[in-house]
């Protein structure tokens, strides 16, 4: 095994970079109630989780370091391209930034922050006049905001793999479905009919690709 200069240790990095996307998402978010709070806290965890691995200490590298070692017994496991672990099993050539999954994670992340902003200024303007949200991307679906958050996890999954975030990916997934009932629940108190209605026409997290009468 080749050691270079190690590419852990920089902490800096880690509480820089985790800021940088944690405001980010707060500054489209917004969160405004308990349950906001626990949608953003969650990806929050997340977003740390990621950093601390990418640039702190490797742990899912040095619990399968005897694996890996076994396997690719030149790889040098303390260097940064290594961390890239899809391109590692892949068995791809070249600089993991340029990889496919690479290019197609900016592409999930990207797409899920826009999708918080647009999702955002159209919830803010209906809570305003004491409407349901029912125009832009909530026309599409019922929780845009969810569906975003989905996204950038796994453009982050698909950029950077680790053993905790791989773990903790499918508890957000059932949170999210789970807080996205309890908003559902008070959405019909408040609304009524009109909500039954938009529930009827509108798919919870998959938009329809073809016009159907029933949500997915």
């Amino acid at each position: 095994m080749n050691h270079g200069e190690t590419a852990y240790g920089l902490w800096s990095l880690v509480i820089i970079n985790s800021a940088i996307f944690i405001m980010f998402a707060f500054s489209f978010f917004k969160p405004a109630n308990a349950r906001d709070w626990r949608t953003f806290g969650a990806f929050a965890a997340f977003v740390v989780a990621l950093f601390v691995e990418m640039y702190g200490f490797p742990l899912t590298i040095y619990l399968l370091s005897g694996w890996l070692q076994t396997r690719y017994p030149s790889l040098d496991l303390m260097s940064h391209d290594t961390g890239h672990l899809w391109s590692t099993l892949l068995g791809e050539k070249g600089d993991p930034h340029f990889s496919s999954l690479h290019i197609a994670s900016y592409i999930f992340i990207g797409y899920g922050f826009y999708i918080l902003s647009a999702a955002w200024n159209v919830l803010y303007y209906a809570q305003r006049r004491h409407k349901l949200a029912t125009t832009g991307l909530y026309e599409r679906v019922r929780h845009p905001q969810y569906v975003a958050f989905v996204l950038i996890l796994l453009g982050f999954l698909l950029q950077w793999p680790t053993l905790l975030t791989m773990l903790m990916f499918p508890v957000l997934l059932f949170m999210y479905g789970r807080l996205a009932i309890t908003e559902e629940n008070e959405m019909r108190k408040q609304f009524g009919a009109v909500y039954d209605n938009y529930a009827q026409r509108t798919p919870r997290f998959i938009p329809h690709i073809f016009k159907t009468d029933s949500p997915v």
